[in-house]
C-alpha cells in the first residue's frame, strides 16, 4: 500500500500538460509517494457520446506519465460499469488506510467550490484529503471560505497548491486538432503522436 496516495481523476479527453504540472505540484506540496490518475468511464455532467472511447482516454494517459516514477494510472472506472462516481473509487481506495493516512484528492478550485453536489460528498470530503489547485483568474477568497468551512466540519486537510497559472483545456486541444492547428507542446510528444495516428478529434 502507498502511504500517502494523491488521486486525480478526469476525463483526460486528453491529459495535457496542464494536468501533468498540476500532478507534479500537488506531489510536492504534499510530499506524496504516488499520484494515481483514474481516467472516468462515463464522467457525471457530462455528454457521453461526444468523448472518446475510455481506452483511447486510458492509453493516453498512461503515454503521458511514462516518464514519471511517482505517478501511476488506474483502470478502476473502466472496469466499472455505469457513471464513474468518484465516491466508489475513493471508498475502494481508501481500504487499509486509516483516519492518519488519509488519501489525498486533487482537484481545481471550480469542482472544490462545486463539490457539495457531487455523489455522497460528504463521504468522500470524511475520507480524503484535499489539494486544491487554483485555475486562471479564479476568486481566491472564495476558496478561502468554503476551504475554512469543509475543514471545521470534517476535520480534514485543504490544502492549496501553488501551481504555474497554464491555461490549457483538453476542450481547446480537441477543437485545434479538428482545425488541423499545432499542439506541440500543449501535450506530451506520446500523447501527440496517439491522437495523430488514431486519427481523434477529426471532424468527420
Amino acid at each position: 500500500m502507498v502511504r500517502r496516495l494523491g488521486v486525480f481523476g478526469g476525463t483526460f479527453d486528453p491529459i495535457h500538460i496542464g494536468h501533468l504540472i498540476v500532478a507534479e505540484m500537488a506531489r510536492q506540496e504534499c510530499s506524496l509517494d504516488k499520484v494515481l490518475f483514474i481516467p472516468a468511464k462515463i464522467p457525471p455532467h457530462k455528454n457521453d457520446n461526444h468523448i472518446s472511447p475510455a481506452n483511447y482516454r486510458f492509453e493516453m494517459t498512461r503515454l503521458a506519465i511514462l516518464e514519471n516514477p511517482y505517478f501511476d494510472v488506474s483502470d478502476l472506472e473502466l472496469k466499472r460499469e455505469g457513471i464513474s462516481y468518484t465516491v466508489d473509487s475513493i471508498k475502494a481506495l481508501s481500504q487499509g488506510h486509516s483516519d492518519e493516512n488519509k488519501i489525498w484528492l486533487i482537484v481545481g478550485g471550480d469542482s472544490f467550490l462545486e463539490i457539495d453536489s457531487w455523489k455522497d460528498a460528504g463521504t468522500i470530503m470524511t475520507l480524503c484529503n484535499l489539494a486544491v489547485y487554483f485555475r486562471p483568474n479564479f476568486p481566491t477568497d472564495t476558496l478561502m471560505i468554503k476551504a475554512e468551512r469543509v475543514r471545521e466540519r470534517f476535520n480534514n486537510i485543504v490544502q492549496f497548491v501553488e501551481a504555474p497559472m497554464i491555461d490549457i483545456s483538453s476542450t481547446d486541444i480537441r477543437n485545434r486538432v479538428s482545425r488541423g492547428k499545432s499542439i506541440r507542446y500543449m501535450v506530451p510528444d506520446r500523447v501527440e503522436e496517439y491522437i495523430m495516428e488514431k486519427g481523434l478529434y477529426v471532424k468527420d
